[in-house]
């Protein structure tokens, strides 16, 4: 039986089919991204309006994400068995009526509900992946799914224009403003892509029962590299949802200059990610999870360091020193931290095809799950480091220590010796 790439080699369609699903997938990702990013945007002005504190924000946040992880994995499965486009069409549509509901919220829990209905769009990002690489030939595999992790960037298109909307016309238009685009790309993926190629015949093999799908559950092969890509994933969106109140409350920036200063790190990860999936495409890169590991932790050690005053007895007296990263500084870092958390995520989703390329659903669905899970773990222990520790820097420090667990994992599976060629 010939595979999916063969049949589109020898099918004349299937290059206008591929640039179809590398044009519109990707877009749909943002869309689906930008979604989750409105609480973050519009949190300040919310807390102030409905008079809920920095926990229930929190929540607030976590709850797409939360859903979001659960999601992932049985809609990458229905990808594989149904076709990547008729469920992302469906997830699309299903955020629709909560983007509306989103927008007559009358008190913080019309928020939440509303917030965890968009989680459910997580479904068309799973969907989305097995989607793309299950029609993209392998040779660029790396550089597709590379386009399409890069459809984060919907963050930035929520930093930018969110803002703008809620001062010209209140808070609850700005919703409304992806609805119509959320409709326009689910009914160009129902004109003009197809899955005749993404979801071949399935034999029992390659859709396996409830018990076979636990049996291969329990492998650590198909854990190995999800775990380290979970962490990339789950800190970006984290940090997407987390740095225009952070940026707001750290150095007293108004909404729109606080989300425009969240910008920089989100199109640093987004061309990362591109650069990362490319450069996978050509050599075997699973030694570069190390080194970006190790540039990110020492990255998030800096980020970690709050403002401080010391006294030092000195010759003449006490000396007092004071430090305090300037806003410039906290961009540079966390601009070349994004970069090379994206070429981390980039490279380990092209090695994690390039492993295991015929459980793409049930890898890339367990990675978003595992990544989901993190994601909305964060945000609650953000307002931990604010509320109770009292250190706004709290995050990046769990951030560190979380990465820190990872690399040891990774130490061990090396020593171990089942790692391979790690």
């Amino acid at each position: 039986m010939m595979t999916a790439a063969q049949q589109l080699d020898q099918d004349p369609t299937g290059g206008y089919r591929r640039l179809v699903v590398v044009l519109l997938s990707p877009l749909a990702f943002a869309l689906v991204f930008a979604s989750w990013t409105i609480f973050a945007v519009l949190g300040v002005e919310l807390k102030a309006l409905l008079g809920f504190g920095e926990g229930h924000f929190a929540l607030l946040l976590a709850a797409p994400m939360l859903i979001g992880a659960l999601a992932s994995l049985p809609t990458a499965l229905l990808a594989q068995r149904f076709g990547g486009r008729r469920v992302m069409i469906a997830c699309l549509l299903i955020i629709c009526p909560f983007l509306w509901g989103l927008s007559h919220s009358r008190d913080y829990h019309h928020l939440l509900l509303a917030g965890a209905g968009l989680g459910l769009g997580a479904g068309s990002l799973a969907a989305g992946l097995v989607y793309v690489a299950g029609l993209c030939p392998r040779r660029h595999t790396g550089l597709a799914l590379g386009l399409y992790g890069a459809g984060m960037l919907g963050a930035g298109l929520s930093y930018l224009l969110l803002p703008l909307v809620s001062q010209a016309y209140g808070w609850r238009v700005a919703p409304l403003i992806y609805l119509l685009p959320v409709l326009l790309v689910a009914a160009l993926l129902w004109l003009f892509a197809d899955d005749r190629d993404a979801a071949p015949n399935l034999t029992e093999e390659m859709s396996p029962s409830g018990q076979a799908l636990l049996r291969r559950l329990t492998c650590w092969a198909l854990w190995r590299l999800a775990l380290v890509y979970s962490f990339f994933f789950g800190a970006f969106v984290a940090l997407a949802l987390w740095l225009p109140a952070y940026f707001s409350a750290q150095f007293q920036l108004p909404l729109k200059e606080a989300a425009l200063a969240a910008l920089p790190f989100t199109v640093a990860v987004g061309i990362g990610q591109v650069v990362g999936g490319a450069w996978a495409d050509r050599r075997d890169f699973r030694a570069l999870r190390w080194w970006v590991s190790a540039f990110t932790l020492v990255c998030l050690f800096l980020l970690s360091y709050p403002p401080f005053t010391m006294q030092v007895q000195g010759v003449h007296g006490v000396v007092a020193v004071r430090y305090e990263a300037p806003l410039w500084g906290l961009l540079l870092l966390l601009s070349l931290m994004g970069a090379a958390m994206g070429v981390g995520k980039g490279s380990l989703m092209r090695l994690l095809h390039r492993d295991h390329a015929n459980e793409m659903p049930l890898v890339g669905g367990l990675a978003l799950t595992l990544g989901g899970l993190f994601a909305a773990l964060l945000p609650l222990m953000f307002v931990l480091g604010n509320e109770w520790i009292g250190i706004r820097t709290a995050g990046f420090m769990f951030l560190y220590a979380s990465l820190v667990v990872c690399m040891l994992v990774m130490i061990w599976d090396h020593a171990s010796g089942q790692s391979g060629a790690a």
